[in-house]
């Protein structure tokens, strides 16, 4: 069986936010579009951190989400996978980092994201090949 790499399942249209923009309006954005982060980038498109439904709760429930940027709550720490990181390897990182999703990274440039939700759709797609 053909060995399945990062580039087969992620999602290549990535919705993005920007730092100054303020929390009310990502999670207006994570809910439009059903998911649970957003990759940062600046204004060249280059990935500067991400920032996820946790993050924003943790702000949101102090009652500050609508003065609050992005900047000041997300991640700028971000474990990134490349196009041709293999599924088991994006697995096990998931797992022992606790990783819920992942941009997907080549040359310096964001080019995917892969969530926990692309993975079982890919295990489970596994299951059903012939």
């Amino acid at each position: 069986m053909k060995t399945r790499k990062a580039s087969d399942f992620m999602t290549k249209t990535v919705v993005t936010a920007r730092e100054d923009m303020i929390l009310t309006d990502v999670m207006q954005t994570l809910l439009r579009h059903s998911i649970g982060c957003l990759p940062v980038v600046d204004e060249h498109q280059d990935l500067v951190g991400i920032i996820t439904e946790y993050d924003i709760m943790n702000t949101a429930v102090s009652g500050e989400a609508d003065r609050t940027r992005v900047g000041e709550a997300m991640h700028r720490e971000v474990f990134t996978f490349t196009p041709d990181t293999d599924l088991e390897t994006i697995v096990n990182t998931c797992l022992t980092k606790r990783i819920h999703r992942a941009p997907i990274m080549q040359d310096g440039k964001l080019v995917g994201i892969v969530s926990r939700r692309d993975i079982m759709r890919e295990i489970l797609a596994m299951y059903h090949r012939p």
